[in-house]
């Protein structure tokens, strides 16, 4: 079942006839991924890698039942884009985006929270690799050759090290039911308890692998949620054991800022909540064997 895409999503993409938006569109439709257009404003009307071009999302919305969307805007246009698809009734959007100001994030995170509960876009990103559902769906930037199909999920802030998680876990003969990259800003779209409680809901998922790292509560906000609600083992890693406080690390939201927010300090917690600790990134896929084993 996955969650988020699957075979039948309808997807378009936000800044479709650029260079960046043509490159990944060629390669999510390659993969099989069921791409009905995009939208570039002033281009509506044309057709591009022999699919519809719209002015704006409300139109591809209307005409070809468009559902999710991915977002290859330029960053001082790019939170305009996701409220846009909000506003059009877009089920699911990724933001690829790097470097939307957070002023603007805040922005989105507040238009989001004005529409009604049943009506609220599910966003992810900014600053992330998208979605796969292997085998099904790719509505992202990864590379995917390296994702099995199967019933293990994975959630991350770092795209690489999702990648690195899937080749191992590939190499072991393990697959994944749906990789989601949440992005490493400081204001994303959706956490790791939010991506957990999807995981949670899905009768193929039956374990999840979730990628963290220093910076924020998330991780440990996740744990006591698996903790409190999950049927499913949660596996974790989390990356910058070595990292000196006040220093960004990589995203714009790895930095320690305040006690708790540590790589330590998140593995000692999480340990306490009864989750089972990844110890290197080189062993990702061994670790999450030896869970499946006991299962």
């Amino acid at each position: 079942m996955a969650i988020l895409v699957s075979e039948s999503t309808r997807i378009i993409i936000q800044g479709f006839t650029g260079k960046i938006g043509t490159f990944h569109a060629q390669d999510m439709i390659r993969y099989g991924s069921n791409v009905v257009g995009g939208v570039t404003p002033g281009k509506g009307g044309q057709r591009h890698l022999d699919l519809p071009v719209f002015n704006t999302v409300k139109e591809a919305v209307r005409q070809v039942g468009a559902e999710a969307s991915i977002v290859f805007v330029p960053p001082a246009f790019a939170a305009d884009s996701i409220m846009e698809a909000a506003d059009a009734g877009i089920k699911y959007c990724v933001a690829i985006t790097d470097g939307i100001p957070t002023q603007d994030m805040m922005t989105v995170k507040n238009f989001l929270r004005r529409l009604p509960v049943q009506e609220r876009m599910v966003l992810t990103g900014p600053n992330c690799a998208g979605t796969i559902s292997p085998g099904r769906a790719m509505l992202g930037i990864m590379p995917g050759h390296i994702y099995m199909q199967g019933n293990v999920g994975v959630v991350g802030r770092s795209g690489t090290l999702g990648y690195e998680a899937a080749d191992q876990m590939r190499i072991l003969g393990i697959g994944i039911s749906t990789s989601v990259g949440i992005g490493g800003d400081p204001i994303i779209g959706s956490s790791h308890r939010d991506i957990l409680e999807k995981f949670e809901e899905d009768v193929e998922t039956k374990a999840v692998i979730m990628i963290g790292e220093i910076g924020g509560p998330q991780e440990v906000e996740a744990g006591i949620f698996a903790k409190e609600h999950m049927s499913k083992p949660l596996i974790a890693y989390i990356a910058g054991l070595t990292a000196p406080e006040g220093r960004r690390m990589g995203h714009a939201g790895a930095i320690i800022s305040s006690a708790g927010e540590s790589a330590a300090e998140k593995v000692a917690m999480l340990k306490e909540l009864g989750i089972t600790i990844c110890p290197t990134p080189a062993a990702m896929g061994d670790t999450v064997a030896a869970v499946l084993a006991r299962m």
